[in-house]
């Protein structure tokens, strides 16, 4: 066991190239997941928390359900599209980082979407009326609380970020865990414990956290900074 760990920090001192490549590349593929997730997450969960329509709360029923996704189950459905035999197979796009993108944003569009619309509901009880008596349509209202609540929801951003970076299940199956161009810091954690690589997968598990710890840090500056400087 103490070789073990002394070997994980050798590996993280000299900044073994293998590990950082891998950290690399599940940057390369959380990132755009998570702005992807946010496009179309904030927007919605918006709109469903100002306007009423027949069958809203079984629509945030469905939301919050999302929430809870079972990443091996999006990973399948993704993988039934851009296979060879696919709507999308002609695209090319299987086993490449492309695909782990589609199958994160999947995943975590509806936790931002869920969580933006409970925050945004709680911003419209504040200045819901105010909002309403200058009779902006509904995308201005939507957006106006969205400009008022933008720190709040920086915490949304965040939790799609941890969930997006700490995947294993859905990035396995649609990426198919390639050395070099599809593995992630998770599908390489568990590979390389199933090769008995032990060393490799604790570093690889220590940068994982210290990316989640950075993110969060630098998230938490910038709303600090942000909300002394603009309110």
């Amino acid at each position: 066991m103490q070789q073990t760990v002394a070997d994980t920090f050798a590996k993280l001192w000299a900044l073994d190239r293998e590990v950082f490549a891998i950290a690399w590349l599940s940057l390369q593929v959380s990132v755009p997941a998570v702005a992807l997730g946010s496009v179309i997450g904030i927007p919605s969960g918006a709109l469903i928390a100002i306007t009423r329509f027949p069958g809203r709360k079984g629509v945030i029923a469905v939301l919050n359900a999302l929430m809870g996704l079972p990443p091996v189950v999006v990973g399948l459905v993704v993988y039934l599209l851009l296979s060879r035999s696919g709507p999308l197979g002609p695209m090319g796009l299987l086993f490449t980082p492309t695909a782990m993108i589609v199958a994160q944003t999947i995943l975590v569009a509806p936790l931002i979407a869920a969580l933006t619309r409970q925050l945004i509901e709680d911003a419209d009880r504040e200045l819901g009326e105010q909002l309403r008596s200058m009779r902006l349509s509904a995308w201005q209202h939507a957006r106006t609380l969205v400009v008022d609540a933008r720190f709040s929801l920086v915490i949304a951003v965040l939790a799609a970020f941890g969930r997006a970076v700490s995947e294993v299940g859905a990035v396995l199956v649609v990426g198919g865990n390639i050395d070099g161009h599809t593995r992630t810091i998770t599908t390489a954690i568990s590979l390389e414990t199933q090769k008995g690589d032990l060393p490799l997968a604790l570093a690889l598990g220590v940068v994982l956290i210290a990316l989640v710890i950075v993110v969060n840090a630098l998230a938490s500056v910038l709303r600090s900074y942000a909300m002394r400087t603009y309110g």
